[in-house]
């Protein structure tokens, strides 16, 4: 009977474990009404009038800040863009079987990467300033990471649409996938005859866009929106079967994408590993590197500086790539004086390497005068103050003479740590009471916003 009464006790508490976490992840608190919500999604797709002028200006602001190395310009353009529209609509139209819907969202998907690629172009073709910078060049290559926030973020997205309240998640997703700096990036690439970054900074636009579109076509698939009905069946099964098989096409080759990024990704990250555990040498330095991932055959490449690798030592190094597990990859070393090496090339690198590491003793001493000037500024303020405080107390302690108070840096010596405490000296003509002594030392802990104060009476 006891037993009984046990289980019974210890399956309503796991019932009611459940229950309360089922009632806090659940969608569909809060939500709005699934037919408000295609058209919420249905209105922000079309490109067209004002619409279309802010995405052209939206674009503008955004080569502007890529040109010029601006993070918070390439953030402000971002916000402004209605990117997002369209691609939502996508996943939207195939989760719901609106083929019209679909259709119209391509279209116009189609016309915002158009215009936003000529914009850029334009602007790109026109610039004084046609040097690749670092924001620039963070575009022209997706990572794992680059599907990851596209799916999380596409999640976010369609979930806040589908609030009562809006909130401002939406603009949130558009800056973290960043869809509008690879398009900048694409039209740079053509403005400047450069194959690879258009293509690369594309790649990095369509994995964004296939993933935001496919979290939305999860969520509204998860949250039973009321599919399209047809009053002709036959056209009904026609529309089915051309959304089946444009979310098979878009998903199977975003998978197999997304499988390729993920071993490029952890190929690149060891490819890492094996150059700082390896490529270290008394008198030669590595100055530069640069990964190559290919399927079949990849490529490790080093530019040394200092005293050359005799070429037994380079088959060494060779044959413990495969130690990493980087099978299929070969590692390819130059050295200066090395018949075939650049030398423009090579003075780049060194100077560029001086330059990194310049930067950073800059930005470390920076810190260490900015630390300084702090505690100096403290210290200053401190003993500006003395006087100050001195003269406050003497308001309610008439015998008092002589008053010091300062910062002091105290050792515990038992846990080997030091901390900060202020210390206080004041002299009387006439030796107060302990009850005077703790009012005044009451008194400074709140004057001067300290949690303890060692005070020394004579």
């Amino acid at each position: 009977m006891i037993t009984e009464q046990k289980d019974r006790g210890f399956r309503k508490k796991a019932l009611d474990f459940l229950l309360f976490f089922k009632d806090r992840f659940d969608l569909h608190e809060g939500k709005e009404d699934e037919i408000e919500t295609i058209e919420y999604v249905r209105k922000n797709i079309e490109f067209k009038g004002a619409n279309l002028w802010i995405l052209i200006f939206a674009i503008l602001v955004a080569s502007v800040g890529l040109n010029v190395n601006s993070t918070a310009v390439i953030i402000g353009a971002m916000l402004i863009s209605p990117l997002m529209g369209p691609i939502m609509g996508i996943g939207m139209s195939a989760g719901i079987n609106d083929f019209e819907l679909l259709k119209k969202s391509l279209k116009n998907l189609g016309i915002a990467v158009f215009i936003s690629i000529i914009t850029s172009t334009i602007y790109f073709s026109f610039t004084p300033l046609d040097d690749a910078r670092s924001e620039l060049l963070a575009r022209t290559e997706p990572s794992i990471w680059d599907v990851f926030i596209a799916l999380f973020g596409g999640l976010a997205g369609i979930v806040a649409g589908s609030r009562k309240e809006k909130s401002n998640a939406i603009p949130g997703v558009a800056i973290a996938t960043a869809l509008m700096p690879p398009l900048c990036t694409a039209g740079y690439g053509l403005a400047t005859g450069n194959i690879y970054y258009f293509f690369g900074a594309f790649y990095l636009f369509f994995i964004n866009s296939v993933f935001i579109s496919l979290s939305t076509y999860l969520i509204v698939r998860f949250m039973n929106f009321p599919k399209k009905e047809f009053v002709d069946p036959k056209r009904e099964k026609r529309v089915k079967s051309y959304i089946t098989l444009f979310t098979i096409l878009t998903i199977v080759p975003s998978v197999y994408l997304a499988y390729n990024i993920v071993k490029r990704t952890l190929w690149e990250e060891i490819a890492n590993q094996y150059i700082a555990a390896e490529m270290q040498f008394p008198n030669a330095q590595v100055i530069h590197s640069k990964l190559t991932y290919e399927v079949d055959s990849s490529t490790i490449e080093v530019t040394l500086i200092g005293e050359k690798l005799d070429q037994e030592k380079i088959s060494m190094l060779n044959s413990r790539i495969k130690n990493y597990g980087l099978t299929n990859t070969h590692l390819s070393v130059k050295q200066s004086g090395d018949q075939g090496t650049d030398l423009n090339v090579l003075r780049s690198d060194v100077l560029k390497d001086l330059y990194e590491r310049n930067e950073n003793i800059i930005k470390d001493k920076d810190l260490r005068i900015a630390l300084l000037e702090k505690e100096i500024a403290d210290y200053g303020r401190t003993n500006r103050q003395v006087l100050d405080i001195g003269q406050e107390a003497l308001v309610n302690h008439k015998n008092l003479e002589k008053f010091s108070i300062n910062s002091s840096i105290i050792a515990n010596l038992d846990k080997g740590q030091q901390d900060t405490l202020v210390l206080a000296y004041a002299q009387f003509s006439r030796k107060p009471s302990q009850e005077e002594t703790n009012r005044l030392k009451e008194w400074l802990k709140l004057r001067t916003k300290s949690d303890s104060i060692a005070l020394i009476i004579q």
